[in-house]
This record gives C-alpha cells, structure tokens and sequence, in this order.
C-alpha cells in the first residue's frame, strides 16, 4: 500500500510540473518593412501582396498608403 501511494504521488507531481511549465503552442513573431519595389500609392493590398514576395516576404498590406511587407522573423 504504502509503495502504490509514493507512486501515485509521483505521478501526480510530475503531471503538475508538466502543465505547469506551460508548455503551450508558440507564435512565431512578424516583422513588418515598407516594401523597396512597390511604386506608386498604395490603394490595392491584393497588388501589394505580389510585389512582397519577390523582395523575400510572405505577404503584403496597405497601410498609410505605402505598401507594408511582412515575413516571420
């Protein structure tokens, strides 16, 4: 009985340290620059978007009229 209990215990502590470490799902972090080949006033982010990946970014947005790029960091 007394064996059956320690293990119980330990069992018990190891699943709180385990849940406890939050050991939880991570978010890569985007970085965000004004795009270097875009010309022009930005009114279309779907135009915007297409220029972004061929300066290496994932996407695109208008943001104050100026084409924003954006890629995980």
């Amino acid at each position: 009985m007394k064996l059956s209990l320690r293990l119980i215990s330990a069992l018990l502590l190891s699943f709180m340290l385990l849940f406890a470490t939050g050991m939880g799902p991570v978010e890569a972090k985007t970085c965000e620059s004004p795009s270097s080949k875009f010309k022009g006033v930005c009114l279309n982010s779907a135009s915007c978007a297409k220029v972004c990946p061929t300066e290496g970014a994932s996407g695109g947005r208008c943001n104050s009229l100026r084409c924003i790029c954006s890629k995980t960091c």
